[in-house]
């Protein structure tokens, strides 16, 4: 008799002997030992054939199948006038370790089924919507950095580069640093709300808005403004350390 088997379909010994109940359409509630047990050896003696090391656990079993069936294979004494009911069947604990088996093998099926069904899914990790509470963020939640300030900055360059003219007449007019700060300061303080980064600079002369830029970060340096930024990539406003309530 030939008998094909693929080596690495089973998981021990359990797996075997339900695939082999299921191939041979046997009742797990009756098993025919004779028939599952000769089965059973057939795979073991494939597995030595094709030179491969056979588990000890696999050799375990072998020994306790052919003990069952050297039990259900004694003949019985119906001479005997008083029968024995609390003999127990044989094939019992082997039952009962199958249908348990069997019972967490579908299990572990479904929930692969489930795990195919959810790698389908794509989902995205959840935000921190804290930076959008009240009118206003919190400046200590939004981590507002000097190369956040640098990129407004530089996109503010590009704008105003944009806007300008073609042809100007640019009037040259020099500010200091600290006067510089005060204007600023003095608007802030004066507004009372949050102001645009972009309104800060109204002048296009570069020498101002550098001027204008360094007053801003001098001024967060000596914790007297704070700016803010609702979302990445959004504008940022500045206002007074005083505005804040």
């Amino acid at each position: 008799m030939q008998y094909k088997v693929k080596v690495d379909a089973f998981e021990g010994p359990l797996d075997l002997l339900l695939h082999l109940i299921q191939r041979l359409e046997i009742d797990i509630y009756d098993i025919p030992m004779a028939e599952i047990t000769e089965q059973y050896l057939l795979f073991i003696h494939a597995m030595k054939e094709l030179e491969l090391d056979v588990a000890s656990e696999y050799l375990v079993m072998a020994a306790t199948l052919l003990a069952i069936k050297s039990k259900t294979l004694l003949p019985s004494h119906e001479e005997e006038e008083e029968v024995d009911w609390s003999e127990e069947d044989p094939r019992e604990e082997l039952v009962e370790r199958l249908v348990e088996y069997k019972k967490y093998k579908e299990a572990a099926e479904r929930l692969k089924e489930k795990e195919e069904e959810r790698g389908q899914f794509f989902t995205k990790a959840p935000s921190d919507l804290t930076a959008l509470e009240g009118d206003h963020p919190s400046s200590e939640n939004l981590h507002v950095t000097v190369y956040d300030m640098l990129g407004a900055f530089h996109k503010l360059l590009r704008r105003k580069k944009l806007q300008r003219p073609i042809t100007k007449k640019v009037k040259r007019q020099e500010i200091s640093l600290e006067k510089r700060m005060g204007q600023i300061l003095s608007t802030l303080v004066t507004c009372k709300q949050p102001t645009r980064f972009v309104d800060l600079f109204p002048y296009d002369d570069k020498g101002n808005m550098v001027v204008s830029f360094l007053a801003v970060l001098e001024l967060m340096k000596r914790n007297e403004i704070v700016v803010e930024q609702q979302d990445n990539f959004s504008d940022l406003f500045v206002m007074a350390k005083g505005g804040i309530s």
